[in-house]
């Protein structure tokens, strides 16, 4: 009698678990939220290390958090929480950020730095990264409006050699830090920065 009263109380708190994960799948909004600790009220970023996911495009946060699950994108934490999703749930994450407005934040930043990364971006960064970093439509990303320390960091896994780029990327950004150094790309960060509010 134990054995089938144990039996019994698996397969229902199987069935518990399963319906919430259903129901967690059929509310993006629901999974949306479990991102609001470090990345905002619907992906708008308050934390400086923190990245806004808010209107990205939904490619680009299944394919980040797939990496992410896999190891192959480096993290500190995000690695561990990734595990813990489907690849159905990464699709319902990104179709709900896909949908909410970036609310960006004012930062302090250099003008003169600014002027001269905006320069370097239309240069650089421009054709994949359009309208000043605002458009996110083949998954390269959002980076106006980011956070400054966010923007330092990544251009450091990326330049590093810590995370990887793909190739036509790597060959902008090489020649970028080739011409113009570890400036150039502060340069950059303090033009997006500056790249707060609606255009």
């Amino acid at each position: 009698m134990p054995h089938k009263t144990l039996s019994t109380a698996l397969i229902l708190a199987g069935s518990l678990a399963f319906s919430a994960t259903s129901a967690f799948a059929a509310d993006p909004a629901m999974l949306g939220n479990t991102c609001a600790g470090c990345h905002g009220t619907n992906g708008s970023s308050v934390g400086p290390a923190t990245p806004s996911i808010a209107g990205v495009a939904k490619e680009t946060l299944v394919e980040a958090m797939k990496a992410y699950k896999s190891g192959e994108r480096p993290s500190t934490i995000m690695g561990r929480i990734a595990k813990g999703y489907t690849d159905e749930e990464f699709a319902a994450m990104g179709e709900f950020f896909a949908q909410q407005k970036l609310v960006t934040h004012k930062q302090e930043f250099d003008a003169a730095k600014s002027k001269a990364g905006a320069k370097l971006h239309d240069k650089y960064c421009e054709k994949c990264h359009e309208d000043g970093g605002r458009k996110d439509d083949d998954g390269s990303g959002i980076l106006a409006g980011q956070w400054m320390p966010y923007l330092t960091y990544s251009f450091e896994d990326f330049t590093s050699g810590n995370r990887e780029m793909p190739k036509k990327m790597k060959s902008k950004l090489d020649d970028l830090v080739k011409k113009e150094g570890a400036a150039g790309l502060d340069n950059v960060v303090h033009f997006y920065a500056s790249q707060t509010g609606e255009k």
